[in-house]
Order: structure tokens, then C-alpha cells, then sequence
């Protein structure tokens, strides 16, 4: 898990107790229904594009890739907000996402 931004962990030594129960309730809220990981970082990362947030779509871009997406499918993602959000929105989603998968090491194949 890559390291938070340090505007995050000065949060967190400061107001631990704060963090703690963000923590928490971001945990319990995954654990709430039935998605599966990858499902969940997919809707993670279109809300992140919907809300024009860089950060948290560059995170939940690496997160989707950790719980199997394939940038395939995340740039298929981010394409379905072009008549929702706009031409300027999507390509500004679209450079945030490359600019992690760029930097993404391909997965290995498993043999069987």
C-alpha cells in the first residue's frame, strides 16, 4: 500500500482519534454489502472522477489495479463519464488515471 500524502499523515499524528473513526466507519462501510474488492474500488474510483478529485482518483486507480482491474477496464470506466460529466472532465480523469498507469508494473500471469 503505497504511502499516504503527507497533508494525510500530519492529520493522522494530529488527530488521531479523528482518523481512528474515519478509519473505521471507511472499513465498516466496505464490509456493509456485497461487493467484492474490485467492484468497490471501480465505484470508489467513478465517484472520484465525478467529484473531480486528482488525489483520490490517482488512489482508488492504483487500489482498483491491486483488487484486479485491468487498466482496460479502468479506462473503460472513466470513457462511460464522457456524456455524464463532459468532454473536459473525462480527459482530465483520463491523464489522472494514465499517470498512475503509467507507472504500473504489468501483472504477472499465474501458470496452473
Amino acid at each position: 500500500m503505497p504511502k499516504l500524502p503527507r497533508s494525510y499523515e500530519a492529520f493522522k499524528r494530529r488527530y488521531s482519534q479523528i482518523w481512528l473513526a474515519y478509519d473505521r466507519l471507511g472499513s465498516l462501510s466496505h464490509r456493509a454489502g456485497p461487493l467484492d474488492d474490485k467492484t468497490r474500488e471501480l465505484v470508489k474510483l467513478a465517484l472520484s472522477i465525478g467529484a473531480k478529485l486528482e488525489g483520490a482518483v490517482h488512489s482508488h486507480t492504483r487500489r482498483a489495479l491491486e483488487a484486479g482491474a485491468t487498466p482496460m477496464e479502468i479506462r473503460h470506466l472513466v470513457l462511460l463519464g464522457l456524456t455524464t460529466l463532459g468532454f473536459p472532465p473525462t480527459i482530465a480523469a483520463l491523464s489522472w488515471v494514465e499517470d498512475v498507469l503509467k507507472r504500473a508494473r504489468p501483472r504477472k500471469k499465474r501458470s496452473r
